[in-house]
């Protein structure tokens, strides 16, 4: 990541004939934001299951400097979850004027109840191998990552199964021990999901998911930067002990985000939004109003760090755990164009997915 001025200042030198001169200067030219965990956003939701609803969310996305995304299911029944993956197979890679479609995330349905957070209650299941075995075949290697319980023993066969296909797994809504978690990690795991959200907190006895996330380099932890889920503190805890590498900024947004305050959905429950927070009517949170390019702001304000030394946060961790950062992630010649121009205040001008322009701010 570099000052665009000087970035583009090179690119004028190179006096290629053809090419489009942009006036970056007093901003930031950077790889593009990959967001792992997003459910929706401006009225579009991943279980809607259709195209445009795909198309909708990537365009959304791309307005706030995302170039590559996986769609996010919820817990839900086989059929619901079913429809939502196989459009996401059906759909996978660029979309027109938005981020790229990378493939799926599947958040539950084999979580514990008990962590269960905004998911649908009625929906949570152990794994059942004639279900995920549809899924994994069907969806012909769209899934990417998965969030699962790794303290039922029937989850874990679904845990090896995924780690056999290169799957990335993380521990997410559980009640897993430290010493699970870490079995976890023997087993595949290698992140943990919305890291002190729905997982058992650290204690100095009893260290649980936190404890292990903490702890084990092989773990990087998601965080969802909205000075909601996690205290802008404990966010900048997280980076201090992680460091830049062993941390990737998710969204978790749904349909609401970008909307208006008021009445929203997720996963057929009724979200309530108000205050820059989305809840239950019990005040559960219920994912988030979140865009990547307010995250970064955020993190910035907590840490007191650079924008180039939290970059990382916001692509190339991602890029590593999907098993692409040999071509995305960074700024290097030969990887995927895909670039977001910041200004100074870090609010998105432009945005690009391999090369392609799929957001220009219109001032």
């Amino acid at each position: 990541m570099a000052r665009a001025s000087h970035k583009l200042a090179q690119a004028r030198r190179l006096e290629l004939p053809d090419a489009q001169r942009i006036d970056g200067a007093g901003g930031y030219l950077a790889p593009a934001f990959i967001d792992l965990h997003v459910h929706g956003g401006h009225g579009f939701d991943t279980m809607d299951a259709t195209p445009e609803a795909l198309r909708g969310m990537a365009r959304f996305l791309a307005a706030h400097g995302v170039a590559n995304f996986l769609a996010t299911t919820v817990t839900a029944s086989r059929e619901a979850i079913t429809a939502a993956l196989r459009n996401i197979a059906e759909c996978i890679g660029a979309q027109p004027d938005g981020a790229t479609l990378l493939g799926a995330h599947l958040e539950g349905p084999y979580i514990n109840v008990k962590a269960r957070g905004a998911q649908p209650a009625e929906h949570v299941r152990l794994a059942a191998p004639a279900e995920y075995a549809e899924w994994l075949a069907l969806t012909l290697n769209a899934i990417r990552q998965v969030i699962v319980a790794p303290e039922f023993e029937a989850n874990v066969a679904f845990m090896a199964a995924c780690a056999e296909r290169g799957i990335l797994i993380s521990i997410g809504h559980t009640q897993a021990s430290y010493e699970q978690a870490l079995d976890a990690v023997r087993r595949g795991a290698r992140q943990t999901t919305h890291t002190f959200n729905a997982m058992t907190g650290l204690h100095h006895r009893a260290l649980g998911v936190v404890g292990a996330a903490l702890t084990c380099d092989l773990l990087t932890c998601e965080l969802i930067a909205d000075n909601h889920h996690v205290h802008p503190a404990v966010m900048a805890l997280l980076v201090r002990l992680k460091g830049a590498q062993g941390v990737i900024a998710v969204t978790d947004a749904i349909r609401a985000a970008g909307m208006s305050e008021g009445q929203s959905e997720l996963g057929g429950q009724i979200v309530y939004v108000r205050s820059g927070k989305a809840t239950l009517s019990d005040g559960t949170l219920a994912g988030s109003l979140l865009t990547m390019d307010a995250a970064l702001r955020n993190l910035q304000a907590a840490t007191g760090l650079g924008v180039e030394a939290l970059m990382p946060i916001f692509s190339a961790n991602a890029a590593r755990q999907l098993g692409l950062a040999h071509r995305k992630g960074s700024l290097r010649v030969g990887y995927d164009a895909d670039l977001v121009l910041l200004d100074s205040a870090l609010r998105v001008q432009m945005t690009f997915a391999e090369g392609r322009p799929i957001y220009q701010r219109r001032t």
